[in-house]
């Protein structure tokens, strides 16, 4: 499976578009002194090359068209460049080898470790997404049992997974790394190594964001022409040595949160 877009090149440069310059000598004017001659081929390649970067830059691919549709004020953000997007929480149709396995656990601990869990609706539709046929049951009834409305309320969260106002609700998980520990033609179990975001922004919140590593497997099936959960442990670390990086402030930490918008997919 492909995760990224496919860029195409809209430029088509040469042919009937080329430009021609007529330099001095060629009117049948009179023959300036050497020096004067050597000013003018400089201005004559300087405008040759202008007129190269023009047409290179009028005619580059559509990445840059995103980036002009700010509605004309620089300053502002646009959160829409890099939050959450598609119609469906986790991508499908991953390959039939260990690479695929790995890619699948990837995304699906991405899926599993976002703040939709923690709507009653949405941690529905992951779980019918990813599950293997026959296992949807077992693992919502799991995942039900385990957001419970007491959890919910315990980490500052209404019974629909909401913040309360002027908060704002984190849990992204961040894969670092995969490990198939057994494959066969029909099944898998990978490990993922992730770091997490946890909490809620706000000045008066007593749950901030904090950031923790853990490591998820998952046992996976091969059914319908793609890799499907059976089921998921996690378990603590490994935990690198932490930096000395400063603690963010609120304020700084609810605006990187509503900035930086978290990824549906990973790897």
């Amino acid at each position: 499976m492909s995760l990224g877009d496919d860029h195409h090149s809209s430029g088509d440069y040469g042919g009937a578009g080329q430009t021609r310059l007529r330099l001095p000598e060629e009117d049948g004017g009179p023959r300036r002194g050497g020096r004067s001659s050597s000013r003018s081929l400089v201005t004559v390649v300087g405008v040759v090359v202008l007129l190269i970067a023009a047409i290179a830059f009028a005619n580059r691919g559509g990445d840059d068209s995103a980036s002009s549709a700010d509605g004309g004020d620089g300053n502002k953000p646009k959160t829409s460049a890099t939050a959450p997007t598609g119609t469906h929480p986790v991508q499908s149709g991953f390959a039939h080898d260990e690479q695929g396995a790995q890619s699948a656990a990837a995304n699906y601990a991405v899926a599993l470790g976002s703040d939709g869990m923690f709507s009653r609706a949405m941690r529905h539709e992951i779980v019918q997404a990813i599950a293997a046929p026959g296992w949807v049951d077992r693992l919502q009834s799991g995942f039900d049992a385990d957001y419970s409305t007491a959890f919910l309320k315990s980490i500052g969260l209404d019974e629909n997974g909401k913040a309360p106002t002027g908060a704002t609700f984190v849990n992204r998980t961040l894969p670092a790394g995969t490990k198939v520990t057994s494959f066969s033609d029909g099944a898998a179990t990978v490990e993922v190594w992730c770091n997490g975001l946890f909490g809620l922004t706000g000045e008066k919140t007593t749950n901030p964001v904090t950031t923790n590593w853990f490591t998820v497997t998952m046992k996976l099936n091969w059914a319908g022409g793609d890799w499907k959960v059976l089921e998921t442990s996690q378990k603590n670390g490994p935990t690198p040595v932490p930096g000395d990086s400063p603690v963010s402030g609120a304020d700084e930490m609810s605006k990187a949160v509503q900035e930086f918008g978290g990824f549906t997919y990973a790897r």
